[in-house]
């Protein structure tokens, strides 16, 4: 197992599960202020069916990629890699622009279903949001370990885990003020790379099997100096898809999507200007 899956896998799984445990702490924390407690099971059902369903969903995903051989595997594998940084790039820029208003919409929603005592709705907000999350973790990961050819760490997975668990838990339980906005940006940025690094991993398998046209190959190989099969090279290999003798369309896919959302993460982060009476 190469240290960039284990940091992938981390990052990966630190996000995801902050992000749900972000959203079931102000549930509870409505809940409490509420006083209205005695709902609290029925958000931790929800929470452990999402888990249960993004397990299944998982395990289900493994086989079918199992399943298929050949073309069929490395077809599959690249169209898995291209989602995956599509709806990783989608989760980080949503969350930029929603980190403000998600707080008063959950607190309204939950405010709402305690005063009508509807039990589902109690329990399908943590459901949904917990589904979500997992679904996106199952994918990412999947991601992951058919870019470092290999499965993803289970170590990275427990430390990123327990680390969003002692986040969540430093925020309601022990009332601290963690940077929430900077450590979103700084996990946002290292996925945005991990991203792109998925996107150049499926336009290459798709290089191979012909689905896209493979312009001069190889620009460079560098494989002497930075073997992408060992050493630093599989780090950087898992962790942001290096490739020591890429084509010339796998580098303008990289570079494209790397200036493309940095411009489009400026414009997010601009200050919006209101006008004056």
């Amino acid at each position: 197992m190469s240290g960039g899956s284990v940091m992938a896998t981390l990052v990966v799984v630190f996000r995801e599960t902050l992000e749900a445990g972000l959203i079931v702490g102000i549930i509870l924390t409505v809940l409490h202020r509420l006083r209205a407690m005695r709902y609290a099971p029925n958000v931790w059902t929800g929470v452990l069916l999402a888990v249960g369903l993004s397990g299944a969903a998982g395990w289900a995903l493994s086989l079918a990629t199992q399943a298929t051989q050949g073309r069929w595997e490395q077809g599959i594998e690249g169209v898995i890699s291209l989602v995956a940084c599509g709806v990783l790039t989608h989760m980080i820029f949503w969350m930029d622009r929603q980190a403000k208003r998600i707080r008063p919409e959950i607190e309204t929603r939950v405010e709402t279903a305690v005063s009508r005592q509807e039990l589902v709705a109690i329990m399908l907000l943590p459901f949904l949001a917990v589904l979500r999350e997992g679904a996106e973790t199952v994918l990412f990961l999947k991601a992951v370990a058919i870019q470092s050819s290999g499965s993803v760490s289970l170590v990275g997975g427990v430390l990123g885990g327990a680390l969003a668990v002692a986040v969540t838990a430093a925020v309601f339980v022990g009332g601290r003020k963690v940077p929430l906005k900077p450590l979103f940006r700084t996990t946002g940025v290292v996925l945005l790379l991990v991203a792109a690094g998925m996107l150049a991993y499926g336009v290459d398998e798709l290089e191979e099997l012909g689905w896209i046209p493979q312009v001069m190959y190889p620009v460079w190989n560098i494989n002497h100096i930075l073997n992408e099969k060992e050493g630093l090279g599989s780090f950087l290999k898992a962790l942001f898809g290096y490739n020591g003798n890429p084509s010339l369309t796998e580098v303008a896919a990289y570079v494209a999507y790397l200036v493309v959302v940095a411009v489009a993460l400026k414009r997010t982060a601009r200050p919006v200007s209101t006008p004056t009476a």
